[in-house]
């Protein structure tokens, strides 16, 4: 199947393909849309079952970049790269060096950072081949807790629109995915007075959880069905799709992972259930702006603060005007971003 008839091409700029035998990379690099300025999101380093299953990951990752920086009003455009890990025993140094130097040969139209699998080390690594990498240690750093700064403030907006009320004393949130991002927002969850249900893959985070911040564990195959106020997924993408969306009992749906729905038309069954569900390219969007504070330099928190509230804003608006016209807040979200998507720049 040609990448054109690929049922999740969107009109793609650029798709890139990246084999390295030295080291065995396998990776792809998608361009979506550099209307806003040179195309930028992490890159994922995950086991896929198929070479097809990562290039489905590029495709539909890198066009929900593009919304996101866009609906962000950022001065950048949407990309991914995914890297297939392998089996076995591998260099990890030597993969990422590899990327680097693939990431150098698409020149300028696509800027890397991290993404699940990928730490700042590894963009360290990536920074010895090319200079077209952020989320160094030394400038902004990991984006993670600023992404998690931003879905909490999320999550508040999506409560006071479905329970009248921002309070999350005496609120219940299900957190499926205790990563970086995951856990940072457990955190702030807990600190504000909401009691916690969490699930993960790994233990030794789950105990840490339950210690420090009072969380109840239960099964990855259960969390979406917790009695509780908010079902937020941060893991992997598909999270509300047609086998869990009958057993979330969750009034608002909000988390950080990207692609949350399964398919677009989730969205629609989602509203009919009488669920209040935060587009996750718009309520978790602060890594990029975490990001692209660094592209534009020198780094200034308080632009990245200012960029946060901005996002409050842009969901009380989708949130608002969806109630208004009578259509999912996935739809408020897509025209927001397509009217942001056309403002071109002349960034080359």
């Amino acid at each position: 199947m040609s990448v054109f008839s690929h049922p999740d091409f969107d009109g793609h700029e650029a798709v890139h393909a990246f084999h390295d035998e030295a080291s065995g990379l396998r990776a792809f690099i998608a361009v979506h849309n550099t209307n806003r300025g040179p195309a930028s999101g992490g890159t994922r380093f995950w086991s896929y079952a198929t070479d097809a299953d990562a290039l489905t990951d590029a495709l539909r990752l890198s066009r929900a970049m593009s919304y996101k920086n866009a609906v962000a009003r950022l001065g950048i455009g949407g990309g991914k790269g995914v890297i297939m890990r392998p089996a076995g025993e591998f260099d990890r140094e030597a993969m990422f060096r590899a990327y680097g130097r693939a990431v150098n040969d698409v020149a300028g139209t696509y800027v890397t950072a991290e993404d699940v699998g990928v730490s700042p080390a590894d963009m360290v690594t990536i920074k010895t081949q090319t200079d077209f990498v952020a989320g160094l240690p030394d400038t902004s750093g990991d984006p993670s807790p600023v992404t998690a700064d931003g879905v909490f403030r999320g999550i508040k907006v999506a409560l006071r629109h479905a329970f009248g009320s921002d309070m999350l004393e005496g609120r219940s949130v299900a957190v499926q995915g205790l990563g970086h991002v995951g856990y940072a927002l457990a955190e702030h969850l807990a600190n504000a007075g909401a009691s916690l249900v969490v699930a993960d893959i790994n233990d030794a985070v789950l105990e840490r959880t339950k210690s420090e911040l009072g969380a109840r564990v239960v099964a990855t195959d259960a969390i979406h069905a917790q009695p509780v106020d908010v079902f937020a997924p941060c893991a992997l993408g598909g999270a509300v799709n047609a086998k869990t969306l009958p057993s979330i009992t969750a009034t608002v749906i909000a988390g950080a992972a990207n692609n949350q729905l399964a398919t677009p038309v989730m969205a629609e069954h989602v509203a009919r259930a009488g669920k209040l569900y935060a587009p996750d390219y718009v309520i978790n969007a602060g890594g990029i702006i975490n990001v692209d504070a660094e592209l534009r330099g020198p780094y200034d928190p308080e632009w990245v603060r200012g960029k946060l509230d901005e996002l409050e804003e842009t969901l009380d608006e989708v949130f608002t005007r969806a109630a208004h016209e009578g259509v999912t807040t996935t739809e408020i979200a897509e025209e927001i971003g397509r009217a942001r998507l056309a403002e071109r720049r002349d960034w080359r």
